[in-house]
């Protein structure tokens, strides 16, 4: 009675992998084609639901809507960017551009010491920590922490109750009391406005900066030192040259994001409409999708400016 080795393959198994060798020898001496494989996929995935989606929205834009019978016509018209510069729509524009400059400059300036202080001081644990608590707000629900502003805010919240206790509520009260700034509370305040978009954006600005400010040689500051140079004048003319680019990193995520949210300014803060207010009203309420597409459109160029200028500041670098 025989007995086959135990080494002996299948017959079936033998072309099988003739055709696998095959293959791994054409892919590997063709590499442009092993590439293109490789590419192919998510190439298509951008060019068709990204990229296609844009074409479409941008298409879109150029439509007529009817307002007597609510409905849309692919009939070409420029009308719905002429109607963008029209007193209440370009105050739109400038409210939010002007509330995205802000929250970026205020994220800037307060995220710049934390991540300072990680790069450079923190260790072990305590580097940790620092992380964790920066990471931590970033884990819990967008509108939980948007609401939960809501309460701190309003009179009778914690934080009414803090600035009563230190003897500061004259000060909020005058603070309140300014144009464009204040309002009835802290919670239908422009003010208040700018503290949740500022809370909710710092992680993104802090992370940049502490990355590239790592990236910076410690013996370049002491080399600043022995040459004679002050602390202050050191930071001014060595470190932060080197990590601007991080400062500009994080300003593309605040900048971009508070242009783009409607959530904020629909729960914070006083009447006025955002961009991205208008665009949630003009198709979920009225129905016009071309003026929303068309207020669509300006974000993405405003941001597509500022990607232009934040890479020749190196700022692709930093991220």
């Amino acid at each position: 009675m025989g007995t086959s080795s135990p080494m002996a393959l299948p017959a079936s198994g033998q072309p099988r992998n003739r055709l696998s060798r095959l293959v791994a020898n054409v892919l590997y001496r063709h590499g442009t084609l092993y590439l293109l494989l490789l590419l192919t996929p998510p190439l298509l995935w951008f060019g068709v639901v990204y990229l296609g989606s844009l074409l479409s929205l941008l298409v879109q834009s150029f439509y007529t809507f009817d307002d007597f019978t609510m409905g849309v016509t692919p009939d070409f018209t420029w009308a719905n960017y002429a109607a963008l510069l029209d007193a209440a729509n370009h105050d739109i524009v400038l409210r939010t551009l002007g509330m995205a400059g802000a929250v970026t400059v205020a994220s800037a300036l307060l995220g710049f010491p934390v991540a300072y202080y990680m790069a450079r001081y923190a260790t072990g644990w305590r580097k940790g920590f620092f992380y964790i608590a920066v990471m931590l707000p970033m884990w819990a629900s967008y509108i939980v922490k948007a609401y939960s502003w809501t309460v701190l805010l309003s009179k009778g919240g914690i934080v009414y109750w803090l600035v009563e206790r230190v003897y500061l509520m004259p000060a909020l009260e005058w603070v309140l009391s300014l144009p464009g700034v204040g309002g009835s509370s802290l919670s239908t305040s422009n003010l208040g406005r700018f503290l949740v978009f500022t809370y909710v954006w710092l992680p993104f600005m802090i992370l940049p900066i502490q990355a590239a400010i790592e990236r910076v040689p410690g013996n370049l500051l002491q080399a600043a030192a022995d040459l004679g140079a002050r602390p202050a004048q050191s930071f001014r003319t060595v470190l932060l040259p080197l990590a601007f680019p991080g400062v500009v990193a994080g300003s593309i995520f605040t900048f971009s994001l508070t242009l783009g949210d409607y959530i904020i300014p629909q729960l914070v803060g006083p009447p006025g409409l955002f961009i991205g207010n208008m665009v949630y009203t003009m198709q979920g309420s009225i129905g016009n999708m071309p003026m929303a597409a068309s207020f669509t459109v300006v974000p993405i160029v405003i941001v597509g400016l500022y990607l232009t200028v934040a890479r020749r500041l190196g700022a692709f670098d930093a991220l």
